[in-house]
């Protein structure tokens, strides 16, 4: 076993990055460039407003991004954002978030998630769930349409939102209208190490599994849960009446796979709306490729905008 694979060990770790990511944010407000994600995309306009959401794991803050022409009752989509379940990266997702909310006409939350290790599995995917469940019910004094629901994510968000739409599957509900999962982990039951990935050097390495799914989930044994790896051949549940889901993988990823597996299991369930494969890339590709991001964003709020019968903007 690695050391970093050791819960103590790869706590500590997971606890140093963060809190290096958070000097880092602290360190560019200081310099005045803490909107480096806003300045993004700057065709889409960021108009935001703060919201707490309560839950039985911990109060759950969240960034609402309102569409440009204050429609009444817009759909809703929920985003869950990446960082290996560990990394609190909700400024990341800004530029994807505005673009949501114009291109298709949708009020977008996203959720500042309860992260491992403080937080260690099944808390951020039962926390997930309940702010999705919260958003669903309270459209009416918020403003928008709760019955008109999407849930997304990229990376360990993407996870998260697949989560989400099996915790509805089993407990009736919210009505989710399509999840859009981005290069998502499917498959924590399979060590990092016998996963291949198409490039030699992918950007994803065994050691950031040991120090994520370690911090996530500590107990190995609790690996294959479905709401950690619905991609794992244990789980064969009958998905039959699951969110229809966009799945997106990328080609050099070394999730692709699990990502494929995942897609061919939801097409199998008669749930799979598309699976997207964005070619010569690898995972987090967006954050510094902003033609493939705009593209596949673009994608993102189409299939959220068809799903949901929101208005172009």
């Amino acid at each position: 076993m690695s050391l970093l694979a050791r819960p103590p060990v790869a706590a500590r770790v997971a606890k140093v990055m963060q809190r290096v990511t958070v000097m880092a944010e602290r360190r560019a407000a200081g310099r005045g460039s803490a909107s480096s994600w806003h300045s993004r995309f700057p065709e889409y306009p960021r108009k935001v407003r703060e919201l707490t959401i309560p839950t039985s794991i911990a109060p759950a803050r969240a960034t609402v991004y309102l569409p440009p022409n204050d429609e009444a009752a817009a759909p809703v989509h929920v985003n869950f954002h990446g960082g290996g379940y560990v990394m609190t990266l909700t400024e990341t997702d800004d530029p994807l978030c505005r673009l949501i909310a114009v291109e298709a006409g949708a009020v977008v939350i996203n959720v500042d998630y309860a992260v491992a290790p403080q937080h260690p599995f099944p808390a951020p995917p039962r926390q997930a769930y309940e702010v999705v469940r919260w958003v669903a019910e309270h459209g009416a004094e918020e403003g928008w349409d709760g019955e008109r629901l999407t849930v997304g994510g990229q990376s360990a968000g993407g996870g998260l939102a697949a989560a989400v739409a099996r915790q509805a599957l089993e407990e009736g509900g919210p009505s989710i209208a399509l999840q859009a999962l981005h290069y998502p982990p499917l498959d924590l039951a399979t060590d990092a190490r016998d996963k291949r990935a198409a490039i030699a050097k992918p950007m994803l390495r065994p050691w950031m599994a040991d120090v994520f799914d370690t911090s996530y989930v500590p107990d190995v044994r609790q690996r294959a849960d479905r709401l950690v790896s619905p991609a794992h051949p244990s789980d064969t549940a009958d998905l039959k009446g699951i969110a229809p889901a966009l799945l997106i993988t990328a080609e050099y990823d070394l999730l692709r796979a699990e990502g494929e597996r995942y897609a061919e299991r939801l097409r199998g369930a008669g749930a799979l709306v598309e699976h997207h494969d964005v070619a010569g890339v690898d995972h987090g590709y967006d954050g510094t490729d902003d033609a493939k991001a705009r593209e596949v964003y673009t994608l993102i709020a189409r299939h959220v905008r068809e799903a949901t019968g929101g208005r172009l903007t």
